[in-house]
């Protein structure tokens, strides 16, 4: 039987509709199922964003700092609907401080990356902190990736194919503004010659867009929490700027545009937000004069609250966050706070299981292995279930959150063969000031089975942490503040952590076996 268009289409949102309804909560899904969706798509930390179009598919790449594997991509066919489909980086290069030795890099590494699609080839150029600038480039998007560095530092870069093949960087920092232009060779190794080309006060971040005749350059003023747009018909100039929108009323700043199949647009800006971090928002524009202008005709300027999906048909899609950990791999949720010791953790010696093997560390801060996840908004909370029997004397290994507040609880073994859990508080105040140090409760445990609970509010920006005592959930201290703060703790949301240390250093470390971990968006 064949029905009608309209009835095909109602058929098929209904049909979306019920998939939706079926499927078991993970995390905040932004798709409602009737062919809308609400802002943001990812609510999470996923900062610095650069989107393009290959084909069929959209591709989001995102800044991920020290945490290893580094630089995150994403992959969708609507701009709603997200999977990670890889990182570029498997680990992070440029010195012992990725290592977590004689130092750390957390608030620096890897920045604002610009991911296009040239002669059959992803590209990528990105910035790390103290470094020249890289050019990565794979075939497919998962990689494997082959990169090689410039002979300078190009802050967040902007990298540019135009249409003839000449390749090209524009970069601007925050403290001046000055935007220069960086030719580079066709084998994309060497500039050839750097250029300025205009001036914003206050300007980074830079984006660059081709359509028709006009180029247009995105930036963002983060003392304004704004985004400016400048036009020109030549990459030199003259160009011509004006005000966008802004992240205090109407949506963000850091972002650019990217074309659908169809040859409409649609905008991505990154707003911050005070308890997760930086979101990104995905918004329809217009075109009037040749600017184009976020929103809809009807309310311009702004992002809409909730919107028509760009592209209709596709079913609902997050990134995964649950793990029973029985894979050869972990999935792709996960990062590490800075690169691993791969001899100190494992998926194999006990099949089904995550061994947690406890490094030496002074603290929490300085803890190799911390395995994490991005928290998720508004609300998500995650219980994760550990075997302590292989806890050695000083090991204090279990579930926190990583950040500029960094709480957690610990199950420690005391000398005489005991397990207790304790909670600590540790408040990251910068580089050049103490952490503040916050002493909790502990509670005695009389097995060595325990699990473990996390609950991040962001409309509340409140966490709670709790322990199952049989049938019943304890809470272990006070709720504690979830904050963001890009001057102190890790630039970035607060993240769930796995962890296992050990202070002590005159005695053997010990081990944690994690059974998995389960993650809901429901209270």
């Amino acid at each position: 039987m064949t029905f009608p268009l309209g009835t095909r289409i109602a058929l098929a949102l209904g049909a979306a509709g019920l998939l939706l309804a079926s499927l078991p909560a993970r995390a905040w899904q932004a798709d409602n199922g009737d062919g809308s969706y609400t802002n943001p798509p990812l609510y999470a930390d996923y900062p610095d964003p650069d989107v393009i179009r290959v084909g069929e598919d959209f591709y989001f790449a995102t800044t991920t700092f020290a945490n290893s594997p580094g630089l995150r991509i994403l992959q969708s066919r609507d701009l709603v609907n997200w999977r990670i489909a890889g990182h570029v980086l498997p680990r992070l290069e440029g010195g012992p401080a990725f290592d977590l030795q004689g130092g750390s890099v957390y608030r620096r590494g890897v920045f604002a990356p610009s991911l296009r699609f040239h002669d059959g080839e992803f590209v990528l150029a990105f910035t790390m902190v103290g470094q020249n600038t890289r050019i990565c480039r794979a075939v497919q998007v998962a990689g494997p990736w082959r990169c090689h560095a410039l002979d300078r530092a190009a802050f967040d870069p902007a990298l540019f194919f135009d249409t003839d093949g000449s390749a090209y960087i524009a970069t601007s920092v925050g403290s001046d503004g000055t935007v220069t232009l960086l030719s580079l060779d066709k084998s994309l190794t060497h500039v050839t010659e750097a250029r300025k080309i205009h001036y914003i006060p206050g300007a980074e971040g830079s984006k660059l867009v081709r359509r028709g005749d006009w180029y247009y350059l995105f930036n963002a003023v983060p003392r304004r929490l704004a985004m400016t747009i400048s036009r020109a018909r030549a990459l030199t100039g003259p160009w011509e700027t004006i005000n966008a929108i802004d992240s205090a009323t109407s949506g963000g700043h850091q972002g650019a545009i990217v074309d659908l199949a169809d040859g409409r647009w649609w905008g991505f800006v990154m707003q911050d937000r005070p308890s997760i971090g930086r979101i990104t928002n995905f918004s329809p524009i217009f075109w009037r004069d040749d600017w184009p202008v976020w929103g809809t005709p009807d309310a311009p300027g702004r992002v809409p609250a909730r919107v028509t999906k760009p592209v209709q048909g596709q079913p609902p899609a997050q990134p995964d966050t649950s793990d029973e950990f029985d894979r050869a791999t972990l999935g792709l949720q996960w990062a590490w706070n800075h690169n691993p010791d791969d001899s100190r953790w494992s998926l194999t010696e006990r099949p089904g299981w995550l061994r947690l093997n406890a490094t030496r560390a002074d603290g929490f801060w300085t803890a190799r292995n911390t395995l994490t996840q991005k928290g998720q908004g508004p609300y998500s909370r995650a219980d994760v279930k550990l075997d302590l029997s292989g806890l050695a004397a000083g090991d204090r290994c279990g579930l926190g959150t990583l950040g500029k507040v960094n709480a957690g609880i610990a199950a420690v073994r005391a000398p005489d063969g005991t397990l207790r859990l304790e909670r600590h508080t540790l408040i990251d105040n910068g580089d050049r000031q103490a952490a503040t140090v916050v002493p909790g409760p502990s509670a005695a445990l009389d097995g060595n089975d325990v699990t473990l609970r996390l609950e991040m509010d962001f409309e509340r920006a409140q966490g709670r942490l709790s322990w199952q005592d049989g049938a019943t959930w304890k809470p272990l201290g006070d709720a504690f503040d979830l904050v963001y703060d890009w001057r102190t703790g890790t630039f970035q949301g607060p993240q769930y952590a796995l962890f296992c240390f050990n202070t002590t250093k005159d005695s053997p470390a010990g081990h944690v076996d994690v059974d998995w971990f389960r993650f809901t968006d429901r209270r």
